[in-house]
């Protein structure tokens, strides 16, 4: 029985994959690695193995990987460690025997990418090359659900101030992201290859601003404004908050990247890996927005 590992498997995504793969498989072949075990008490209970594992501790990933064949390499949150920490990891798997490397990256993750992600998911797509086992790369989409405080605020406010330009993007729905995880890790035939994982359309500003009209029942104008403004907006009253500058940073870089056509890619992966259409934009912000009174 080929055990089946997914880390940070208490976090978001990783919680929602495990769900799904509980869903496909028996739970006794599941082992779901995180720093808080206690947080997967319920996967326990239902038969799931329960690891503790820590990217920042190698020394625990040994064990953690233990027996497993196939591992979903969920990344880190830390864009200044991650690097190394999803080295770590494969090292310690490949180590420990796991024969195959599926991982959790983004749409165009080359060194051309403004994205501040971007250089993260390029070195560690190439770890995994380098690394002797085969691997699937899971080349996810920006978050339809990330989208909700922008729509909020669009519709509070009549206008929807962006930097992206022309471009566009087809954001996807977390869940859609681990629903085609599980099904790639639950499955075989996805050696050695990448799939973009993204919504069932691109938008562009104009008709995202259209979406938050439609959804909040008031008229939004899209205002397309640089990358400074951009920033020295989301930091009004904030200039000095170190996290504040790293955000409004890290949401220019997705701008520049979606006006430079780096997350244009548009597939039909979830449809094809999960039997089921990709949710739109306007369904995951539907469970999430409240319609202001008129």
């Amino acid at each position: 029985m080929e055990l089946l590992a997914i880390t940070g498997a208490s976090g978001q995504l990783g919680r929602l994959v495990a769900e799904a793969a509980l869903a496909r498989v028996a739970a006794r072949r599941l082992v779901l690695i995180t720093r808080a075990p206690e947080k997967l008490a319920d996967l326990a209970a239902r038969g799931a193995q329960v690891r503790h594992g820590d990217f920042d501790r190698p020394d625990t990933l040994r064990d953690a990987f233990a027996g497993v064949g196939k591992l979903l390499l969920i990344s880190a949150v830390d864009l200044a460690r991650r690097t190394t920490q999803h080295r770590a990891a494969i090292d310690a798997a490949v180590a420990a025997g796991t024969r195959h490397i599926h991982y959790t990256s983004m749409l165009s993750p080359i060194a051309a990418n403004p994205a501040a992600v971007a250089p993260s998911h390029f070195d560690t797509e190439q770890a995994l090359r380098a690394s002797g086992v085969k691997w699937t790369l899971l080349r996810n989409s920006l978050y339809a659900d990330y989208q909700s405080p922008e729509a909020q605020q669009a519709i509070a406010t009549g206008h929807f101030q962006h930097n992206r330009g022309s471009g566009r993007i087809a954001y996807v729905a977390r869940a859609d992201c681990a629903a085609a995880a599980a099904a790639v890790l639950t499955s075989s035939g996805h050696e050695n290859l990448a799939y973009d994982i993204t919504g069932p359309r691109t938008l562009d500003a104009a008709q995202l601003a259209e979406v938050y009209a439609a959804l909040g029942r008031r008229p939004v104008q899209a205002d397309a404004i640089d990358d400074a403004t951009l920033i020295a907006g989301m930091l009004a009253g904030r200039e000095r908050d170190g996290h504040a500058q790293y955000g409004a940073a890290l949401m220019a870089s997705f701008g520049r990247a979606i006006r430079e056509g780096f997350l244009a890619a548009c597939s039909t992966a979830v449809a094809d890996l999960t039997g089921r259409p990709a949710q739109s934009l306007e369904s995951v912000l539907a469970q999430s927005l409240v319609t202001p009174a008129s």
